[in-house]
């Protein structure tokens, strides 16, 4: 086995978690970002992750994270944006700022640090992680879902901007994983979005990342992990 050298933007816990430590299991070098220190970070640095702490919900916290990494001089074979936040205009009086902050962490995080990676990469792999409302919309998380949206299509543009030598693929889950204290009738309501009646778990976003890293052939696309909820 080759080793490589992961970056994976929000591991500190759930998807980036699961992310990291497959990663890191396989022997490779894991480098990511986490925003707020957890169990699951301190376990990641254990296992040999090299962890930084960034803020994206500005300019300046993304520049010092890329200023943190040229500090290194690292050579990334692997990119994977997965750095997220689950805002909504039910949740905030300030839509102007929701706005702002959504496409700040989902679209301008991303696109700074791509335009970074000519540095730190010579070939390899972009993963952007988007959302299933990016194609559906959403009348409840609305600027998130517009931000998403924003973030598939990074994906074409930087798949034309780094060919041939970096892919840049997305993946657009669904309701992927519960979080612990969702009830029962929650779980319930959630299954049946979908036709195949399934929240499958970190492993299949796993899968995912591990068959684009496998493909040669494709660039510029999205893997929808949605279950059958575009058919019902």
């Amino acid at each position: 086995m080759t080793k490589k050298h992961f970056l994976i933007t929000g591991a500190g816990q759930r998807i980036g978690y699961a992310l990291a430590c497959h990663f890191l299991h396989q022997g490779h070098q894991v480098t990511l970002s986490y925003r707020t220190e957890r169990p699951q970070v301190a376990d990641l640095r254990a296992r040999g992750a090299h962890c930084l702490q960034a803020d994206f919900s500005s300019d300046e916290g993304v520049y010092a994270f890329i200023t943190s990494l040229d500090a290194m001089h690292p050579t990334f074979d692997t990119v994977i944006h997965n750095a997220s936040s689950w805002d909504s205009e039910t949740q905030s009086q300030d839509i102007a700022t929701l706005f702002d902050n959504m496409m700040q962490i989902h679209a301008k995080t991303p696109y700074l640090i791509n335009m970074a990676a000519s540095r730190w990469m010579q070939q390899g792999d972009i993963i952007h992680l988007t959302d299933y409302v990016a194609q559906k919309g959403s009348a409840k998380h609305t600027a998130y879902a517009t931000s998403k949206a924003a973030l598939e299509n990074l994906t074409l543009s930087f798949a034309q901007k780094l060919a041939p030598h970096i892919k840049v693929n997305s993946i657009s889950p669904a309701l992927i994983m519960f979080n612990e204290g969702d009830d029962d009738a929650y779980r319930d309501k959630a299954r049946r979005k979908s036709i195949l009646g399934t929240v499958p778990g970190e492993q299949e976003v796993v899968n995912a990342c591990e068959f684009i890293l496998a493909s040669q052939h494709m660039t510029g696309q999205s893997i929808k992990l949605d279950g059958g909820r575009h058919l019902i």
